[in-house]
């Protein structure tokens, strides 16, 4: 399995080697599988090596956030997944497995995941969205869209509508904060509700040392 993950890694390697996006890269598909790693005993009769495949293939096609198919993106990726994977030799039953975990996996496709690969690969991909690695992300990809990041006059949106495409700081409250209440296993539960409290705390401490007392607190 371990040669077949490294010849996975190359093939992403080649899928991605036009592109840049600090939020989906390596690093963010090693910290995906660890945090699979972690909520794995929650789901006991699963197969290992179709969930590590799920998630290095889970980004394999890479749209930007303000694409209008956004929201294809897992779609695509599965099928990429599907080929490569059936030139591997893989059985469409073992094939289908990984798919579903990456056509499950995705915020915007909005698929109810329906086997325990699903709902790991969709918890472990969440938590990149939380905590202080979510905030990093969240910045990054606000950076690279053009967005603030915060409205300076109204940074928690008291006196505007929410609107998270011009200022980063508002997806917070359009976004991430509700993922923590998506999570589909205990462990990915728990590690979310952590990191999103210390989401709240790090918006506390920024809001301080922008206006230390005036109106918005």
């Amino acid at each position: 399995m371990m040669d077949l993950a490294q010849a996975a890694r190359r093939e992403l390697t080649r899928l991605w080697a036009n592109t840049r996006d600090a939020a989906h890269d390596l690093g963010h598909i090693d910290r995906v599988w660890a945090n699979c790693v972690q909520i794995l005993p929650d789901e006991p009769q699963i197969d290992r090596d179709a969930l590590h495949m799920a998630a290095l293939f889970h980004d394999a096609v890479n749209l930007p956030k303000d694409a209008p198919n956004r929201a294809e993106a897992a779609a695509l990726s599965a099928q990429v997944a599907a080929d490569w994977l059936a030139a591997q030799g893989w059985t469409p039953e073992r094939i289908a497995r990984v798919t579903h975990a990456i056509e499950a996996h995705s915020f915007s496709a909005g698929v109810a995941p329906r086997s325990a690969e699903a709902r790991v690969l969709q918890d472990a991909d969440r938590l990149e969205a939380l905590g202080a690695i979510g905030l990093a992300r969240m910045f990054a990809v606000a950076g690279a869209l053009g967005g603030a990041l915060w409205n300076a006059d109204d940074p928690l949106a008291q006196r505007r509508p929410l609107d998270d495409r011009a200022y980063a700081l508002d997806h917070l409250e359009v976004k991430l904060f509700r993922i923590a209440q998506t999570m589909q296993t205990p462990t990915g539960r728990a590690m979310a509700e952590e990191r999103a409290e210390w989401m709240a705390s790090f918006r506390s401490r920024l809001l301080r040392e922008l206006g230390s007392g005036t109106s918005f607190f």
